[in-house]
């Protein structure tokens, strides 16, 4: 499987992706960080690096279609390039989440907070922790552990709806307060997607070790 290219063999472009993992998980910890702390120069930053995360996925692509038109494959090596195109989609609109929530943050900006952040820290927490197991139980042909990270999905769920039902709340006690709370859900729904797109990855994963791709997380939207 160590098929070289110029940009490296197929081992370098999985550590790669890897890596664009470790980027986006880093990248909402910050967003929910700057939300937080009310931290606008933090949220600026975390806007600015997404075009990192963007062209990370850009060069993966390249070193793909590099490898896919040099050498002759596997059709294991195949399904895994394959498949890493579309991780590396998932990872790239997990990274637009995280700038999303950046974003929400500097529209926020100086607002005395709604309510302390408890339940939204906690979402962002999980989905970090399933964008890593993800992309373990791909590399490391986890079916297991795949099937485990998706089923985590439904606390991120249950999670947002109480966040949901909470701020819907604030806002039919104190109109006030909608604008604050609609920028909440917003923050809620971005990190529920990027918790959908981690389940995407499982999924990509059984496939790989099974040969079957199964709707096993299946998306509400």
């Amino acid at each position: 499987m160590a098929k070289k290219t110029e940009h490296g063999d197929l081992r370098e472009i999985q550590d790669d992706v890897l890596n664009m993992g470790g980027m986006v998980g880093k990248a909402i910890d910050r967003a929910i960080e700057a939300l937080k702390k009310r931290d606008l120069n933090l949220a600026h930053r975390i806007i600015a690096d997404d075009a990192r995360v963007n062209q990370k996925r850009f060069y993966i692509e390249d070193g793909c279609i590099s490898l896919i038109s040099t050498q002759q494959l596997s059709t294991d090596d195949l399904r895994v390039i394959v498949s890493i195109l579309n991780i590396i989609t998932e990872l790239e609109r997990i990274g637009d989440y995280a700038e999303g929530i950046a974003k929400i943050a500097i529209m926020i900006g100086d607002q005395p907070p709604l309510k302390p952040l408890i339940d939204i820290p906690r979402m962002a927490e999980i989905t970090v922790e399933m964008v890593d197991k993800s992309l373990q139980s791909f590399f490391t042909r986890d079916e297991v552990l795949a099937r485990q990270v998706i089923s985590m999905d439904s606390v991120v769920d249950g999670l947002y709806d109480q966040v949901f039902r909470e701020l819907l709340t604030f806002m039919m006690v104190d109109p006030k307060t909608i604008n604050r709370a609609t920028h909440l859900i917003w923050v809620a729904h971005n990190l529920e997607r990027a918790a959908d797109r981690a389940t995407n990855i499982c999924e990509r994963a059984v496939f790989m070790i099974t040969g079957r791709m199964e709707e096993i997380g299946a998306s509400k939207y």
